[in-house]
């Protein structure tokens, strides 16, 4: 039978077992540290139960999941507000007065799409290991931040404070821009989020 799951260590790898190859990042020392920050757990338990609601039903999992598209539907959905801040701060550059009005739609677009994006998060979230929710917390909150930092800026350019409406955006593609980086390791280095157990053999489910 056909499962989506992310890919998993076994269960008795441990910190201590990483590879030992020099870093080729400067970054990546970082990132161990925050894969192995027990300070998160605490977190991490929170997240649990969240997880734990928006995946209670088999069904909704599935879908949020991606099943039906043969891998996780997160990567694609991230698209929307990314694609939609980032053009309004664009706009925000280059578009002048005339271009105030669309960058407020991209803003608001972004921030209402930024929704179904975290379902479909959360979603992967329920079956990682411990290290990778680690991560994942730390993700979503730099998610969470640009989300809130894009609706003030919404807000902000409603009533006409424009430049208080790019100041906002711009600290929120920061904000996206952590979370994305932390995304791109776990989708990445780290391998996880679902996928058609016929692709693990690379022979797309054919002998």
């Amino acid at each position: 039978m056909i499962s989506y799951r992310p890919r998993r260590e076994a269960p008795s790898m441990t910190a201590s077992q990483h590879t030992h190859a020099s870093p080729e990042s400067f970054l990546t020392p970082p990132m161990r540290a925050l894969e192995n920050a027990g300070a998160l757990d605490s977190l991490v338990s929170a997240a649990d139960t969240l997880s734990s609601v928006v995946t209670g039903s088999a069904s909704i999992r599935d879908l949020l999941r991606g099943k039906r598209l043969g891998h996780a539907v997160h990567p694609l959905l991230v698209q929307v507000p990314m694609g939609t801040w980032l053009s309004a701060l664009v706009l925000d550059a280059v578009g002048g007065r005339d271009g105030r009005g669309a960058a407020r739609l991209l803003t608001g677009v972004g921030v209402l799409s930024a929704g179904p994006s975290a379902l479909t998060g959360w979603a992967e979230y329920s079956g990682l290991q411990l290290r990778d929710k680690r991560v994942t917390v730390v993700h979503a909150g730099a998610n969470g931040a640009a989300t809130a930092l894009h609706a003030a800026s919404w807000l902000a350019r409603r009533s006409g404070r424009h430049g208080l409406g790019r100041a906002l955006s711009l600290g929120g593609m920061t904000a996206a821009g952590l979370g994305g980086y932390l995304g791109g390791h776990l989708s990445v280095s780290r391998q996880v989020g679902s996928r058609d157990a016929a692709f693990e053999d690379g022979t797309n489910g054919r002998p």
